[in-house]
């Protein structure tokens, strides 16, 4: 018998290649994980591809699934048809792109650079199947040739893109259009928008297109008001805006810390503190800025003959003599006057003061924050003027007791859950008016429990008699609002082909142009279809107000619009749109289902505001293009949750606005992903841009010219900074200045990036990192024949950018 043992054996090696005819169970290792990967990817998009073709969407993902599906588990087995599968899926990828979306290179970089950068691994599982000696080098220029076609790809979009809209700036007017504030920029900034026009408009010329790149660090402060704790941190957001007059510089800390500065060197003339505790903080420790007053025929040398007045977190309004820091003595109560009395119960951070009071004829006009989302009846949103050398309350606007000038007699308070303006108002003094951007009732989302009164008043602009308190008329831009488009801004007094008017910008991005003396519009207004349904159908208009001269908004969202970083979160953003319920602009919001608001409630223009040049009769607005995905949540359900007003359960402060607010005494809470953001990758859903700059023409209406505004480097995936200086249009926060020198300063977006703009052309000029994010207004000023630039790198806990106490100075060498 033979012994088989003995004899020779011929070993077939595992991974040999194929011969013609043989067949395999698997390929090599390379191949075997490939095409594991290849497989994986495939199921999922196959999934949820199924899913949304189900709902009623693009099939391109089930395809795609099924595809990869065949082709990893063919490379798992050792096939070459694998491959083949996988590139022929790229190809028809490309082709669906450019079908899909065209010319337009952000949209499509989810669906093409995912599946070019898989094609690399694959390429190189192929060589390992081949039986070619030559096959790396087959491979390699696979490899190149894909990364050509990707290059070739987008050169292509970029090449084909509509130019941006480009006209000429108009010639500068040197008459210009007279400010009624009765305040002058150039020297000084002796307000918070330049003047209480609000136009952050001044009339230097030092710095210009030709030299801005030259501009250079002069000076910089760190103020000391940081975070106490990394939770307080998560509620800190500068915002400030320092004032000019004279020889000082004056500015506010997150927590009211008042500092006069040296405007040639930053050295600290005085420090006030009002300490103001961590426990009064609301959803943002804010201070916009502070405001100057000069008492009327007072001899130079009297104490608080000047003075700095402040709001503050805690609801008091201070004052300070403007030379030495110290509180006058005849303001109020040592100095400071409360504004919560007569509002009954006011847990701490219920009400604040964020934004600087407005001063008209003597007046200091305040209204406060009430702190969104936690209580129908939370406290008033009541307007107060108070004196501005006595400090004593002159009147109140209660839009529910019009017939109440002075505090409510003993026992009662101001009406409950009334619409409120935390944002800043703007004064004509000629006029004697102060206009004031006016805010929701308190419950954004439910409006059932509204009385007609708040109907009237809420998300208008309201300018009142500022002798009387009074309101002489108003201007409403969304009827019932159950979206949180409170108006921001402030107003802008600017002339209009001759009338004096006002300039109003809103969250929804309409710009409306006003006569300032009655309310008229002076540029067409017009009306839309707005969708039935929602929790409260009968509440609901049956349309509502838009501009027709100028919008910022732009063309409604479709399930092309949805991005991600691949083509399983575009596919599951794409998901998330189609179980949505989407109707356009003004969806309602319900309660069984999401609802996307576009655009969100941070804008179009939010508190930042546009500034005008009113030589050349511009407007430039930067603006955030977002849409929020959102949910009511009903009580009992938010009540097992433990969303609870926070002077009660639930105790925390920071994170996004409206994640997870109570509305308690309404039958829903509410839960908004602002910026409609993936969980996981931190992605927005909504391809870019998500922010950019315009510039208006005041005569005509229309653009001069639009760019997005801001980089990638600081935004990416997971939270990790991409580096990327790529101009994709990030979210933004605070405003712009413009010069007569024509350019524009402006920080705000989340690349922590302050700019030098050229106003004829939306083109950058210059641009410095900052050590935090600056999420304010900048400000420009001359002393000593030099102009400066300044600017709060404060940073925003909303915006995601790191927190800083540094103010920072620029100018030419």
């Amino acid at each position: 018998m033979t012994d088989f043992r003995d004899e020779p054996v011929e070993r077939v090696p595992f991974l040999e290649p194929i011969e013609p005819g043989e067949e395999r169970r698997w390929g090599s290792w390379t191949a075997i994980i490939v095409g594991g990967l290849v497989a994986l990817i495939g199921l999922v998009l196959a999934v949820g591809g199924l899913w949304l073709a189900v709902l009623g969407g693009s099939l391109y993902y089930l395809v795609a699934g099924a595809a990869m599906l065949w082709s990893g588990v063919s490379l798992v087995r050792g096939r070459m048809l694998g491959g083949w599968v996988y590139l022929a899926l790229v190809l028809l990828t490309l082709l669906w792109a450019w079908w899909e979306v065209g010319a337009n290179a952000w949209a499509q970089v989810p669906r093409v650079i995912a599946p070019m950068v898989l094609l690399v691994p694959v390429i190189a599982a192929m060589a390992t199947l081949s039986v070619r000696g030559d096959r790396w080098k087959l491979a390699g220029g696979g490899v190149l040739a894909a990364l050509i076609v990707t290059v070739l790809d987008f050169g292509a979009a970029v090449a084909a893109s509509p130019d941006p809209v480009r006209m000429p700036l108009p010639a500068p007017n040197t008459a210009g259009m007279i400010d009624p504030s009765g305040q002058q920029t150039g020297a000084d900034w002796p307000a918070y928008g330049g003047t209480t026009s609000a136009r952050r408009y001044s009339s230097l010329t030092q710095i210009n297109p030709d030299n801005a790149r030259k501009l250079k660090r002069a000076w910089a402060i760190h103020t000391g008001d940081l975070p106490s704790s990394p939770k307080v941190a998560k509620t800190y957001g500068a915002e400030t805006t320092p004032i000019k007059i004279g020889d000082t510089l004056y500015l506010c800390t997150p927590k009211n810390i008042l500092i006069a500065l040296d405007p040639a060197s930053g050295a600290t003339k005085w420090r006030f503190d009002p300490k103001v505790p961590d426990t009064a903080i609301p959803y943002t420790a804010a201070c916009r800025g502070v405001t100057y007053y000069a008492v009327p025929n007072a001899p130079a040398e009297q104490p608080c003959a000047t003075r700095i007045i402040e709001g503050t977190l805690d609801a008091r309004i201070i004052a300070v003599d403007a030379r030495t820091g110290r509180p006058c003595a005849g303001f109020g109560t040592n100095g400071q006057t409360d504004i919560k009395i007569g509002m009954g119960k006011t847990p701490d951070g219920f009400v604040s003061i964020t934004s600087p009071p407005t001063i008209v004829r003597g007046v200091i006009v305040t209204g406060h924050q009430v702190l969104d989302g936690q209580d129908r009846w939370a406290p008033s949103g009541v307007i107060q003027g108070f004196d501005a050398v006595t400090g004593k309350l002159r009147w109140a606007w209660d839009m529910m007791r019009p017939d109440l000038t002075g505090y409510p007699p003993e026992g009662q308070e101001w009406t409950r859950g009334t619409p409120n303006m935390w944002t800043i108002a703007s004064g004509d003094e000629q006029l004697g008016l102060v206009y004031l951007p006016m805010g929701n009732s308190a419950a954004d989302y439910y409006s059932s429990l509204r009385r007609p009164q708040e109907d009237m008043f809420a998300t208008s602009l309201v300018a009142l008699d500022v002798t009387t308190g009074k309101p002489k008329w108003r201007f409403q831009a969304v009827r019932k609002d159950v979206w949180d488009y409170d108006f921001g801004a402030q107003a802008t007094l600017a002339d209009y082909k001759g009338v004096p008017a006002l300039v109003l910008p809103s969250k929804q991005g309409d710009i409306y142009v006003l006569d300032r003396r009655t309310g008229q519009p002076l540029t067409p207004v017009g009306a839309i279809k707005a969708p039935a349904g929602g929790v409260e159908p009968e509440q609901r208009a049956t349309s509502q107000p838009v501009s027709l001269w100028h919008t910022l908004r732009k063309p409604d969202l479709t399930e092309h619009d949805m991005w991600g970083m691949s083509p399983i979160d575009q596919m599951i953003c794409r998901i998330q749109f189609r179980r949505a319920r989407y109707n356009g602009f003004f969806t309602p919001p319900e309660a069984d289902r999401h609802t996307i608001e576009y655009p969100g409630y941070n804008g179009g223009t939010d508190w930042g505001g546009i500034a005008v040049d009113p030589q050349r009769g511009v407007i430039f607005a930067n603006y955030n293009d977002m849409p929020n995905y959102l949910k009511l949540v009903p009580r009992e359900k938010a009540d097992k949750l433990g969303w609870a007003p926070r002077d009660q359960s639930r105790g925390n402060i920071g994170g996004a606005e409206g994640a997870g607010d109570p509305q308690a005494n309404t039958p829903y809470a509410i839960n908004v992903n602002a910026g409609w953001r993936m969980p996981l990758t931190g992605m927005l859903c909504k391809q870019p841009p998500y922010g950019g700059i315009r510039a208006i023409d005041m005569a005509s209406g229309k653009t001069i010219w639009d760019r997005p505004f801001g980089e990638a480097r600081t935004n990416g995936p997971f939270g990790i900074p991409s580096m990327l200086p790529i101009n994709i249009g990030t979210p933004n926060n605070g405003g712009a200045v413009v010069t007569a020198g024509g350019v524009m300063f402006i920080a705000a977006a989340t690349d922590n990036l302050i700019r030098a703009i050229d106003m004829r052309t939306g083109k950058t000029l210059w641009k410095d990192v900052l050590p935090g994010g600056g999420q304010a207004t900048p400000m420009t000023y001359e002393i000593g024949g030099k102009q400066y630039l300044v600017i709060m790198a404060g940073g925003h806990h909303f915006m995601e950018t790191p927190i800083s106490d540094e103010l920072i100075a620029y100018a030419l060498p």
